[in-house]
């Protein structure tokens, strides 16, 4: 009998966290807890080591694995993955045994093209809000899986803040956003000298093998050594789940919070978060988030 590789969130609980990784091992713990979390599906640890004993290629096996539980996930979320009706986008995020902040790779708002963003500004009222997303998707999906070098989508961002006086990300309009899109389409072709991926499908297994990929990026092989992780773990898992969206609008926001303070111990509420931002803003250092404290400011209903 083959090997389970996919595991839907509700199948995992802590006990496996050397199998879904510490991410995935928690996300199935808070959900069988019964906490509301966004669903999704988890890619194990082993099928990362699979991808590098197969010549870092996913198997037919894992790919039709791959399908059946995002087939789940559009049950669960009644949405579907690039219907130009109801779009199912994702995140697709790493996840190894041991916690490695900030030294793998992350792709927010998969499923997003030319035809899905129409759908999400319409259906959400919102269509600033659908482009920032989709120029976020096209910069990150540019930087992890294609290689291409950030800064060539940051340089082109500020150029726009720059030509039109504004000092944040957030001051740029909808018509602002979908120039920068076709910007940043036309990076990918002449860097790559292809067009950026319509399929979503396409998208979604390019970014799962540049997630595995990214076990042994620079960053990453150089953490371990200087934290001694043993050589016993040997891969990360991925974790794809439904978006949720934080860039809205200035009535919703993104964050990290802790049960105490992380440096000093002390047993209070500890955190950082950001209005009108995606969780990338926050870990990236984009922009200078608050304390927790201040959300009793800034949103008094949470």
């Amino acid at each position: 009998m083959t090997a389970k590789n996919v595991y839907m969130f509700k199948e995992g609980n802590a006990t496996m966290r050397d199998l879904l990784g510490g991410k995935g091992a928690n996300l199935g713990e808070m959900t069988n807890m019964g906490l509301p979390v966004p669903q999704g599906f988890i890619i194990t640890t082993e099928a990362c080591n699979q991808f590098y004993q197969t010549g870092e290629k996913l198997s037919e096996g894992l790919i039709e694995e791959i399908y059946s539980s995002l087939n789940k996930l559009e049950k669960e979320t009644g949405k579907e993955f690039g219907s130009v009706e109801n779009p199912l986008l994702v995140s697709v995020r790493s996840g190894a045994a041991i916690s490695m902040p900030g030294m793998m790779d992350t792709i927010l708002n998969l499923g997003l093209n030319d035809d899905t963003v129409k759908t999400l500004a319409e259906n959400t009222q919102n269509e600033r809000f659908a482009y920032d997303s989709y120029r976020r998707f096209i910069q990150m999906f540019g930087d992890v899986v294609l290689e291409i070098d950030k800064d060539k989508f940051e340089n082109l961002l500020e150029l726009m803040k720059e030509e039109n006086n504004f000092t944040e990300d957030t001051q740029l309009t909808a018509e602002h956003l979908k120039e920068l899109v076709e910007q940043f389409k036309e990076v990918v072709r002449k860097e790559t000298g292809e067009d950026f991926p319509y399929d979503p499908k396409e998208q979604l297994l390019k970014s799962v093998e540049a997630v595995f990929a990214s076990w042994n990026n620079p960053r990453a092989i150089t953490y371990r050594r200087i934290n001694e992780v043993p050589k016993s773990i040997k891969g990360t898992a991925v974790n794809v789940q439904a978006m949720v969206f934080g860039n809205m609008g200035d009535d919703c926001g993104t964050g990290v919070a802790f049960t105490r303070n992380p440096s000093t111990g002390e047993n209070k509420l500890y955190g950082e978060f950001l209005m009108n931002a995606q969780g990338e803003d926050v870990v990236a250092g984009i922009r200078t988030p608050q304390s927790i404290s201040h959300l009793k400011e800034d949103s008094p209903e949470l």
